[in-house]
């Protein structure tokens, strides 16, 4: 129930007795209520309530108000500039997780809730992403969706291509993630998407939210388009001289999200450090450059619960963004098996591990340690790569425990396989590697990375062990608070269920924790986000 600690205000309040609900359910009811006023009252037997009517008056004449909040509902916590240039009913996004996990079911999926996700364009070949994005665009046509453009500094061709496609299919908005610096690809895209309307001002048809997690990355999004890529692209007739002109007016990205401790690529910062400065650098630029367009701020990583929302919206996030959280949905392009597994999981059940697209680099990324062996595997494959020069002067016991117990094949089948791949893919690979036997011991190590992930998402039985599969703690923070409701099911994950569900108890947290620091007292049942029955799907 409700008690009361703080000290009470001159106000009372007037209306009909029968709009106050004393109970605990009537009282979660108008707690929930969060588009109208909620006041707590004490009634003349001294019993504590609450109203959502009434009106207040500074006369003796009614009952004691203790505490009072006014409306503050789930769309309007964020920036209201992103809802309105993506047409959203929350400032709330999802994450494109790679290889197709975020699938074009999980972004239509998002869409019809009034929602944006992005499609996880990297790692799959040209003709697999203009599929999805076909698929996608057939079923949303008038709503928002996003695809993944991933920097691919080993494999240039790759994000050549992808730039290509995207303006080929009229993509509007890009996801652009992993990106040390910028690129004349990034570019590309930005501006060849820049004109102007009827009255002479730009208009940026081309959208990009870039994901960060260092402050000397965010800043490259943060400023305008380098000269010398705008001269490249105009020499080689990809831009417009009037496109160029207008890049200098315009950021390179729209939205920056900052990325903390996430499954996947992550530097593992907190986001309560990382976000309040990626903030004042925002500032910083804006008043630098004096942009016309603002730069908006999102938050990423560690988020998948109601407490967790607020706590980024309260930093400034101008929106959030979950990742982790959306594997273990139906919609996600996984298999059963990873489902089931990540709902079991705890907070402590994740580790790092090489990334096969940055694996010479010794980029890590997150993944899960419970039910796979695929952490400690990759990461002594790194320790071979980095200890020797090729594959010839790997100890042959340890070469044989590899091909036997890890790659299930001889390093020379491997390597085949890599030319086929890579023929398809990207043949300049290969033709790097030739006499290159470091670069050839490379690309045979990523070849176990690469595929490892993909036994994940098609559930590969003969494979459970080497399942390489992408998580952060948050999963584990989102399962301490489904269990005991229906979503601790697996079978009952939706994204845009999940996403409506942790908007909601965002505003409702932000309701019962205004009143707390107004005295009031909630016992449990009513102080924390109940989760119940699904919510019925929603649109703008």
């Amino acid at each position: 129930m409700i008690t009361f600690k703080g000290v009470k205000q001159q106000l009372f309040w007037k209306g009909s007795p029968r709009s106050i609900s004393f109970d605990s359910k009537g009282i979660q009811h108008k707690l929930r209520n969060t588009a109208d006023n909620c006041f707590i009252v004490e009634d003349h037997a001294g019993r504590i309530g609450v109203a959502n009517a009434g009106s207040l008056t500074t006369e003796d004449k009614g009952l004691q108000v203790l505490g009072m909040v006014a409306p503050l509902e789930a769309h309007q916590l964020g920036d209201s500039s992103f809802q309105a240039d993506y047409a959203l009913k929350y400032n709330y996004k999802t994450g494109a997780m790679a290889n197709g996990i975020a699938s074009e079911e999980l972004v239509i999926a998002m869409g019809k809730a009034g929602l944006i996700g992005s499609f996880g364009a990297a790692g799959l070949v040209p003709s697999r992403v203009e599929k999805a994005i076909k698929t996608i665009q057939a079923a949303l046509t008038k709503e928002s969706y996003a695809v993944n453009l991933i920097h691919s500094p080993n494999e240039p061709a790759l994000e050549e291509g992808a730039v290509k496609h995207f303006l080929g299919l009229g993509v509007r908005v890009v996801e652009a993630s992993a990106f040390l610096n910028l690129t004349l690809n990034i570019v590309h895209y930005r501006v060849a998407g820049l004109s102007q309307d009827a009255d002479g001002k730009t208009v940026i048809n081309n959208k990009v939210i870039a994901k960060i997690s260092r402050k000397e990355v965010a800043s490259h999004f943060m400023q305008p388009a380098p000269i010398k890529y705008l001269n490249q692209l105009l020499e080689a007739g990809k831009i417009t001289a009037l496109q160029a002109q207008l890049a200098a007016k315009v950021p390179m990205a729209d939205d920056i999200t900052v990325e903390a401790d996430s499954g996947g690529h992550t530097d593992n910062r907190p986001l309560v450090a990382l976000l309040p400065s990626i903030v004042r650098l925002r500032d910083e630029m804006m008043q630098k450059h004096q942009f016309d367009f603002p730069i908006r701020i999102g938050a990423a990583g560690g988020i998948s619960t109601p407490e967790s929302a607020l706590s980024a919206f309260m930093m400034g996030a101008a929106y959030i963004v979950t990742g982790s959280v959306n594997q273990a949905c139906v919609e996600a392009g996984t298999s059963e098996h990873v489902r089931k597994l990540l709902a079991t999981v705890s907070q402590t059940d994740v580790m790092m591990a090489p990334a096969s697209d940055m694996f010479e680099m010794g980029v890590e990324l997150q993944v899960l340690k419970r039910g796979t062996l695929f952490g400690p595997r990759a990461k002594k494959l790194y320790e071979l790569y980095m200890k020797h020069d090729s594959i010839d002067e790997i100890d042959e016991k340890v070469r044989l425990k590899i091909e036997k117990t890890v790659f299930k094949k001889t390093f020379d089948e491997v390597w085949q396989g890599c030319i086929d791949f890579f023929n398809e893919r990207d043949p300049r690979q290969i033709q790097r590697a030739q006499d290159n036997p470091k670069r050839k011991m490379a690309l045979i190590f990523r070849w176990y990375l690469g595929l490892s992930s993909n036994w994940a998402n098609k559930g590969v039985k003969e494979r459970l062990t080497d399942m390489q599969i992408w998580c952060g703690p948050s999963m584990g923070a989102f399962n301490d608070w489904a269990k005991g409701s229906y979503l601790e099911a697996y079978q009952n994950r939706e994204a845009a269920d999940i996403a409506l569900h942790i908007m909601e108890g965002a505003a409702y947290l932000y309701r019962v924790q205004a009143l707390k620091t107004q005295g009031i007292n909630l016992d449990n049942d009513l102080a924390n986000y109940q989760l119940s029955t699904p919510i019925a799907s929603l649109s703008v």
